[in-house]
């Protein structure tokens, strides 16, 4: 009997010691996966970009207002980071395959200097990678025939450590200040 207790006691410690170990190092709700074209041309994976922390946008070229702020504003972290910068690769994938060919992307993502990789791919690509991100977009069905259309897309800019774990999320408007302290006190450990 005491040697029943003795192992449950110590069954029990190594078990706290487990769930305290789970809480302080809690697993990423997921992973980025992706294997898309990049505005050059090559296809890429995010195991190109092992040991880099990741910052991702979903957008479209053609977007009047979101999409060129939120970059605008990656440009503006990127800049901030400094000596950093080289730890960190930004990533715009868009969601409007019909018209964001790699040389729609070539054209846009160099506006914005900061080294943002444009990536694309068939629907069913982007597809999957929405699903992998957990990111909604639509095109609206009414306005696809005439050509010129706003694509709806989740706005929030993604953040994923060297090893593609999610990290977090800021909210579109979040201030590139604000997103530029949090990244930094990561990127220097």
């Amino acid at each position: 009997m005491a040697g029943i207790a003795v192992l449950a006691f110590v069954w029990l410690l190594l078990w706290a010691d487990y769930r305290a170990d789970q809480a302080a190092n809690p697993a990423p709700a997921f992973h980025a996966e992706f294997e898309l074209t990049d505005h050059r041309g090559m296809l890429r994976t995010q195991e190109d970009f092992a040991d880099q922390w990741m910052l991702v946008f979903f957008g479209f070229t053609n977007c009047p207002d979101v999409c060129p702020t939120t970059l605008a504003e990656v440009a503006a972290v990127m800049d901030g980071l400094g000596k950093h910068a080289d730890r960190v690769q930004p990533h715009f994938i868009s969601v409007d395959p019909e018209r964001d060919t790699p040389a729609a992307l070539a054209d846009f993502v160099p506006r914005f200097d900061a080294g943002i990789i444009g990536l694309a791919g068939t629907p069913e690509q982007i597809e999957r990678t929405a699903d992998n991100f957990h990111i909604f977009y639509e095109k609206p069905e009414e306005a696809a025939s005439q050509g010129s259309y706003a694509v709806g897309h989740s706005s929030q800019l993604f953040l994923f450590d060297p090893s593609g774990g999610y990290v977090k999320a800021w909210q579109y408007g979040t201030p590139a200040e604000e997103i530029l302290a949090d990244l930094q006190e990561r990127v220097a450990r």
